[in-house]
């Protein structure tokens, strides 16, 4: 799926090694818009394929988070003013799953503690909602947000891909596999299993 994919904001350092992105953060990079901090950032790094309509996607990250605001995952993006991103981010000295939905201002939520620096994430669109879940052993799923996130056009058109920034410093290292976007996973909501 990586050969499809182009870089927004492409980083300094990065590589693709048998199916696996590395990638290590520039200084001072973000997706945030407006809320509580009054600024717009958009210079993280997105590694993006086209998704037209409803999908899955899913990735494996696998990330050395140690400071502040440290985060990679996933994105969907229709434009600078509207997007999700989700996945870890280091907060308040320990690593948390996160997602902040943005339709022109921002909005962070925080879940669980991550357990580990490994874990799989997907992200679904399907009949204007999405849905967000993370797995520690790619078997059993949690729910770590369910939105409204319609497409604002008549043909919804996405940019998808594995995501990753660090407000407060450079230098996080993350590897990204096993990237892939296909038909919608519509299940039960409190279905976990695979």
């Amino acid at each position: 799926m990586f050969e499809q994919c182009r870089w927004i904001n492409e980083p300094a350092q990065w590589r693709l090694e048998n199916d696996t992105l590395f990638v290590t953060t520039d200084t001072s990079t973000d997706f945030w818009r407006k809320t509580h901090y009054g600024f717009i950032r958009d210079n993280g790094h997105v590694f993006a394929a086209s998704a037209d309509g409803d999908f899955t996607a899913e990735v494996t990250v696998d990330g050395d988070f140690s400071a502040l605001y440290d985060q990679a995952g996933l994105m969907v993006r229709e434009s600078a003013e509207r997007w999700i991103k989700a996945g870890a981010e280091y907060n308040d000295g320990a690593l948390t799953f996160s997602t902040v939905l943005t339709n022109d201002v921002s909005d962070w939520s925080l879940s669980s503690r991550a357990d580990t620096n490994r874990f799989r994430l997907r992200m679904t669109i399907a009949q204007g909602v999405l849905k967000v879940q993370c797995s520690a052993d790619e078997r059993n799923w949690t729910l770590m947000r369910l939105a409204s996130f319609p497409s604002s056009g008549a043909n919804a058109q996405w940019l998808v891909g594995p995501m990753c920034c660090t407000p407060e410093r450079g230098g996080l290292e993350v590897r990204f596999s096993d990237f892939r976007i296909g038909p919608p996973v519509v299940k039960d909501l409190h279905d976990v299993s695979m």
